[in-house]
């Protein structure tokens, strides 16, 4: 089955760059300019993952990107010239999956890319479903119900939860979770966890009591009536 891509970047030789690398690895691409043009592709077809750049015309990649996750989980990528911190937080607690700083190479951006697409198809063959405390994880649908109401997470939240589901009782240190979820090439640092699991716990509701903060040390899952 051939994955869609959507590129959305202003500077046409970077986004052809893009798309002819995507292309020789078997993806399609659809490719927008503006953050307008993009929410208008994501609505018409459907796409497996984002390359969003945050300094777009018509509507910025942080506003394209809260828009998106109203209704979808689809992996979303933020692509950035500016290097401030803070930046690259609120990304990622507007539910950005991962984070590219330019200037950035492009087998690099490819890897990171198949990287959250191959996950989203893994099997696991210990079972397909995890449940604690109204918590219930469907792995092949990769779908999340606190009490048998539907939770929308988005890919990282999914990853991070479903980790600390398998390991439950047991620490999971922050590095852990970076190497885990994004790999030992990633930029970020503590602060970028904390954003994911703030988010995770605020969606989790009265269940964010099950994830529980291990001082100096990182998270623990464990059962709560």
């Amino acid at each position: 089955m051939h994955r869609t891509i959507l590129i959305v970047e202003d500077e046409p030789i970077l986004r052809e760059i893009m798309k002819d690398y995507f292309i020789n690895e078997g993806f399609d691409v659809l490719e927008a300019g503006d953050g307008k043009e993009a929410l208008s592709l994501f609505q018409e077809r459907e796409v497996h993952l984002i390359i969003l750049d945050i300094m777009l015309p018509e509507l910025d990649g942080w506003s394209v990107c809260m828009r998106i996750r109203k209704s979808s989980n689809v992996p979303i990528i933020m692509l950035t010239a500016r290097v401030d911190e803070d930046d690259t937080l609120l990304g990622f607690e507007l539910g950005a999956d991962d984070y590219v700083a330019k200037p950035y190479s492009p087998p690099i951006l490819l890897a990171r890319a198949k990287r959250l697409l191959d996950s989203r198809g893994v099997c696991e063959p210990a079972g397909d479903r995890l449940e604690s405390s109204g918590i219930a994880v469907h792995l092949p649908s990769r779908t999340v119900t606190v009490d048998g109401t539907n939770c929308n997470l988005t890919h990282t939240e999914f990853e991070i939860l479903t980790y600390l589901m398998k390991n439950k009782g047991i620490v999971i240190t922050r590095e852990q979770l970076v190497i885990k979820i994004w790999g030992y090439d990633f930029v970020g640092d503590d602060r970028t966890v904390n954003s994911h699991i703030r988010n995770l716990r605020h969606k989790l509701g009265d269940k964010s009591k099950c994830i529980g903060t291990v001082v100096r040390s990182g998270y623990r899952f464990e059962d709560h009536a």
